[in-house]
C-alpha cells in the first residue's frame, strides 16, 4: 500500500517542479475534458496555448496579455502579503469591486473638469482607498473581536456586487444612455482614461503591476516587514516571541491588498472594460489566488503565472469562438490547475513510500 511519510525538510526540487508538474496534469485533465464534450483535445490545447502567442494573429492577441494579465498580477501580489503571514484574504473581488466604484465617482463627479491633470491621480487615490477600506472591514473585525477573516471578506464580496448593481441602475447610470444601465464610457473621457497605448495593450495597470513586482520582491528580499511576514507565517509563536505586532501585521497584510485590488479595479474600469456595469466583475479576484498560489507566492513567480492565467482567458475565448467550447469547460480547465498545484504540492513535505500491509 501507499503512504505518505513526513519529510524532515521541505523538498526544494517540489517546491519549484510543484507548479510545473501540475500545468501538464491540467492540460492532461483538459484534454480529457474537451474529448468528453466531443472537441479535438490536441487542437482545443493547441487554441489556447498557442494560437496567442503563434498563431496567425498574434499581433492582436499578444497585447490582450498585458490587459488580462495586469490585474491578475496586482491583486495576487496583495494576496501573497497575507498568505505568507496567514492572513487569508479571500474577498478580493469585492476589493476590486468597491476600488473601481470609487475610482469612476471621483471621474464622473469631476467630469467635466478643468483641472485635467488633477483627475487620473483623484482617481488612483479613490480607487486604492476603496479596496484599502473594503479590505480594513475583515482586518478590524479579526484584530478586534477574533472572527474569521476568510468568512467576512467572502461575504463582503457579495455585498460588493450588490452595490455594483445599485451604482449601475441608478447613482452612477448615464444620463446620455437612454435608460440602458451602465455609467459613462471613462475610457473615452481623455483626463479619466488609464490607457498609455490602447493598440499595444498598455496602461496605467500594466506600470503599477510591474512597479508592485519591484517592490514586493525587496520587501521579502531586503526589508524587516518582509522578514516579520515571512516569520509569522513559519512560526508564529517565534514571531511573537520576536517582538512582531499580529493586530499591525493582519493591518497592513489586508490593507495592502484591498488596495492593490482597488487599484486594479478602478485601472479596469477607466481603461479596458470602460463602464461602471452590472457585470463588471470577471472573477479576476478569485482567479487571483491560483495565480499566487501557482506562482508560489514569489512576485516573480507571480509575474509569470500571471501571463499564464491571461493565456488560458485569451486562448480559451479562441477556443469557444473557433470550436465551440463552452465557457463553463474553460472555467474548470482554469479551476483545475489550483486543485492540481495542492494536490502535487503534497509532496513537497511528504515523500511517497510503498509499504506492505499489516507492516509496523
Amino acid at each position: 500500500m501507499i503512504a505518505l511519510e513526513k519529510r524532515p525538510q521541505p523538498s526544494a526540487f517540489w517546491s519549484y517542479a510543484a507548479p510545473l508538474v501540475a500545468v501538464i496534469l491540467t492540460m492532461i485533465f483538459g484534454a480529457a475534458l474537451f474529448a468528453a464534450l466531443g472537441k479535438p483535445p490536441l487542437e482545443a490545447l493547441s487554441k489556447i496555448f498557442w494560437e496567442p502567442l503563434f498563431g496567425e494573429f498574434s499581433f492582436f492577441y499578444l497585447p490582450q496579455l498585458l490587459v488580462k494579465g495586469a490585474p491578475l498580477v496586482a491583486i495576487a501580489l496583495g494576496l501573497s502579503l497575507g498568505f505568507k503571514a496567514g492572513i487569508w484574504n479571500i474577498g478580493a473581488e469585492g476589493q476590486y469591486i468597491i476600488g473601481a466604484i470609487c475610482g469612476a465617482a471621483v471621474a464622473l463627479a469631476m467630469y467635466p473638469s478643468e483641472a485635467r491633470w488633477l483627475v487620473f491621480p483623484a482617481m488612483l487615490i479613490a480607487g486604492a482607498f476603496g479596496g484599502f477600506a473594503w479590505a480594513m472591514i475583515p482586518g478590524i473585525l479579526r484584530v478586534k473581536f477574533g472572527t474569521n477573516e476568510i468568512l467576512v471578506s467572502l461575504m463582503l464580496v457579495y455585498v460588493a456586487e450588490q452595490l455594483l448593481a445599485s451604482m449601475a441602475l441608478g447613482a452612477m447610470k448615464n444620463p446620455e444612455g437612454m435608460g440602458f444601465p451602465g455609467s459613462r464610457n471613462m475610457s473615452q473621457m481623455d483626463a479619466a482614461t488609464s490607457w498609455i497605448s490602447q493598440s499595444n495593450g498598455m496602461h496605467w495597470g500594466v506600470v503599477i503591476a510591474l512597479i508592485a513586482v519591484i517592490f514586493a520582491y525587496i520587501l521579502f528580499a531586503r526589508h524587516i516587514l518582509g522578514f516579520q511576514i515571512k516569520l509569522a507565517g513559519q512560526a508564529p509563536r517565534a514571531a511573537a516571541f520576536s517582538g512582531v505586532n499580529p493586530a499591525r501585521l493582519i493591518l497592513f497584510c489586508l490593507g495592502t491588498s484591498g488596495a492593490l485590488a482597488g487599484i486594479a479595479g478602478l485601472t479596469e474600469v477607466s481603461g479596458p472594460a470602460g463602464i461602471v456595469s452590472i457585470d463588471f466583475n470577471v472573477g479576476y479576484g478569485f482567479t487571483a489566488i491560483i495565480v499566487a498560489f501557482l506562482g508560489r507566492l514569489h512576485p516573480v513567480g507571480i509575474l509569470l503565472a500571471g501571463g499564464l492565467m491571461a493565456l488560458t482567458y485569451i486562448g480559451g475565448d479562441i477556443a469557444q469562438s473557433s470550436l465551440g467550447l463552452p465557457g463553463a469547460a474553460i472555467q474548470v480547465f482554469q479551476g483545475f490547475l489550483l486543485f492540481a498545484l495542492l494536490a502535487v504540492d503534497v509532496l513537497t513535505n511528504y515523500r511517497v513510500r510503498l509499504v506492505q500491509r499489516g507492516a509496523a
